[in-house]
């Protein structure tokens, strides 16, 4: 077996049309030297393994006029309307219809000027359409253009020549509409591409200097000025600034970053000058990958167009079959007039065609993950797209999902003493310490404003699995748990500690004291606080129709119910081991139609596989939720979620409409036929007003927002 040669990506412009795609995909797979070809009709471009020049793959293209540019090639501005050559043959095509009538309504439609007028109104606007036409019926390939100019030449030879003209001009026209409707639907993916500048001022030794980002390198030292936006993903070394990541997580609100913190290529920096370490290449950053997910998830076959797709690979040729048969039947059989049958079996041919069938649902997917993507959600296919849509039950992961993921000081009560003493005392004998618990004590100190950093701290020991003490202003003091406390006193804790100790912890909260051997001073409670957009979430999610919210966790059943009823889930299971987690997925999919698993995308791998959609959490730089997940929530924003579900719903919607609306239309038109209503043009309107109707009724999709 031959070695497979490396893949090669290509922008295509001038790709409207699903059925065009596939065939331009085998044209290319035709060519010599090409092992195998992949066409993106959502992102517009085509992926080639083997050698292919872009003349080899432009001819292949020649059918639809297509032009074949480098990837990283800027795609080339459409000139106005007025000078666009295809738009201006419409133009002088039109003018001279309109005078061709005019003279057959003044001296007879078969008058030499009306005839002449007609005639060269369907050569100037149909030449590249007969071309095409042409070609196709040769090789016996029955497509929309071979379907045109068998219908207007027909139309020609039985002297229907205004019919003819009226047909080249409506087609041509459509045509020119459904082209700027699929630019259009394309543009989200477009816009994500324009995001990140394509070169930055770095710093190499003593000079600055402006590189293009692909001659950037990991190390380099990045100069990112106020206003400007990243053009490579990075850790900031100097300097503090907001960053708008807007492109990345699609919230808008500005995030502080100072030294130590990750930044991302395509977001804005709004305030300081900021030093920048690159850490990833171009193609590696986290916008090179949203953008190849999108492409990637928008080229993906959903469902209901794989079911579209089979059922036109079967309707078009019944269509010829009939339009044949009805062309011929009557004549032959009844001693009907030819003409006017050969005239209804081309009206037929014209509306039979499957155009806005098979684009009713491809345009919905293009434009519906690209929307999402723009809102900070990446949607992996169009098979989740319309899971979602689906999604009955929603399984949360507790710890960096429900929760922030890091225990935050929620009380502090003080016996005897000054509440901000204690808490400068404690903050001060824990600032060095690693433990989670002893990090949100200092936290809230700091947050307080605490002078405790500066505090003399002397003789700190550790007192395995209890807690510490160290000497603090010439007293030893004691943090710790509280069986520390019942070991170190001599009559234990008070009884009404206690119960305050019970009530703090009964609520799922982690409780420490600040004592002396005397007595307690002070009692601190810590827990991992539920995030404000968890509750939120929650409830839009019971408003759009969820009929389950679950929580899933490792935790003990009485922190898990505290965190469960502040959240407002429906449902709570706690003391789950990962494999408990992945049953209970499998449990609820026997049950229910549809079940989405929301987690952290690395120890939830298991049951985010299980479920019919996974949900990440924070893809924005975790590569593992990036590549595991059906769905990332790029901003570590719950209230992504519902607003996902409603759009997933409102392309479904969209995509029955349109494939309700398509066959409709081709049924109504059929209907027409038999008592000789259906002429060559209105053929031509339904047909392709139907594929122009579908196109726009998709880009409604575009206008989905999250709600507020």
């Amino acid at each position: 077996m031959s070695e497979q040669r490396e893949a090669k990506t290509y922008r295509v412009r001038g790709l409207s049309c699903a059925n065009c795609a596939a065939k331009f995909e085998n044209n290319v797979k035709a060519l010599p030297g090409v092992q195998d070809a992949k066409v993106n009709f959502g992102a517009s471009k085509i992926t080639v393994w083997g050698a292919a020049t872009i003349e080899e793959l432009e001819k292949a293209g020649a059918f639809e006029n297509l032009k074949v540019l480098e990837e990283e090639e800027k795609a080339v501005k459409r000139e106005p309307f007025w000078k666009q050559k295809e738009n201006m043959k419409v133009c002088i095509s039109a003018i001279l219809l309109a005078i061709s009538w005019l003279f057959g309504k003044q001296y007879g439609e078969g008058h030499l000027f009306a005839s002449t007028g007609y005639a060269l109104s369907i050569i100037i606007g149909g030449y590249s359409l007969f071309m095409k036409g042409f070609r196709n019926f040769v090789r016996l390939n029955f497509d929309m253009n071979t379907l045109m100019t068998v219908a207007v030449l027909g139309a020609a030879a039985i002297g229907e020549w205004g019919e003819g003209a009226a047909v080249v001009i409506l087609f041509a026209i459509s045509e020119t509409l459904e082209r700027y409707s699929m630019d259009k639907a394309r543009q989200s993916i477009e816009s994500l591409m324009e995001i990140a500048p394509k070169e930055a001022w770095v710093r190499r030794g003593n000079e600055e200097m402006m590189v293009p980002v692909d001659e950037i390198q990991i190390g380099d030292i990045m100069i990112v000025k106020p206003g400007q936006k990243l053009a490579m993903d990075g850790i900031v070394i100097k300097g503090t600034s907001a960053l708008n990541q807007a492109a990345i997580t699609g919230e808008s609100v500005p995030v502080t970053k100072t030294v130590g913190d990750e930044v991302f290529a395509g977001t804005l920096n709004e305030e300081g000058l900021l030093e920048v370490k690159v850490t990833k290449r171009a193609e590696d950053t986290t916008l090179a990958k949203i953008i190849h997910l999108v492409e990637e998830a928008q080229a993906g076959r959903a469902p209901s167009q794989a079911f579209v797709d089979r059922f036109a690979k079967y309707y078009t040729p019944a269509i010829i079959i009939f339009a044949l048969l009805l062309s011929v039947f009557p004549p032959l059989w009844l001693g009907a007039d030819w003409s006017e049958w050969i005239y209804r079996g081309l009206a037929l041919l014209i509306v039979g065609c499957p155009c806005a069938l098979v684009i009713s649902t491809p345009v919905a997917i293009v434009t519906a993950i690209g929307n999402a993507a723009k809102n900070g959600v990446l949607i992996k296919g169009g098979i989740y797209l319309e899971e979602a849509g689906n999604l009955e039950v929603v399984a949360f992961d507790k710890t960096g999902t429900l929760t922030k993921g890091v225990p935050s000081v929620t009380d502090v009560v003080t016996y005897g003493g000054d509440e901000r003493e204690g808490l400068a005392i404690a903050a001060a004998i824990e600032k060095n310490s690693q433990h989670p618990l002893a990090k949100a004590i200092v936290r809230k100190a700091e947050e307080d404003g605490l002078p405790f950093h500066d505090e003399p701290v002397e003789g700190f020991q550790s007192i395995t699995g209890k807690g510490v003490k160290a000497e603090v202003k010439k007293e030893i003091y004691y943090v710790g748990s509280p069986g520390l406390f019942e070991e170190l006193l001599p009559n234990g804790i008070p009884a009404e500690i206690k119960e305050q100790i019970a009530a703090l912890q009964t609520q799922g909260k982690t409780v420490m004291a600040l004592g002396t051997e005397k007595g307690i001073l002070t009692v601190i409670a810590a827990a991992d606080e539920i995030r404000d957009s968890s509750k939120e979430a929650i409830r839009k999610l019971h408003r759009v129709g969820i009929k389950k919210t679950v929580m899933l966790t490792g935790d003990n059943r009485r922190t898990a119910e505290a965190a469960g009823k502040e959240a407002g889930v429906s449902d709570i299971k706690a003391d789950l081991l990962p494999e408990d987690k992945l049953n209970f997925i499998k449990a609820l999919r026997e049950k229910y139609r549809s079940v989405a698993m929301v987690g952290d995308g690395v120890n939830d791998a298991p049951a985010l596989a299980a479920s019919t959609v996974g949900v990440a959490m924070g893809g924005a730089g975790t590569d593992t939720a990036l590549e595991t997940a059906d769905i990332v929530l790029m901003a570590d924003d719950l209230r992504k979620l519902p607003y996902t579900i409603r759009l997933s719903r409102k392309a479904l919607a969209i995509i029955k409409q349109n494939i309700a609306f398509a066959l409709g239309v081709k049924a109504l038109a059929l209907l027409l036929i038999a008592p000789g209503w259906l002429t060559l043009w209105l053929a031509v309107f339904a047909d392709m007003g139907a594929t122009l109707i579908v196109t726009l009724n998709s880009m409604r999709l575009v206008k989905v927002e999250d709600e507020p």
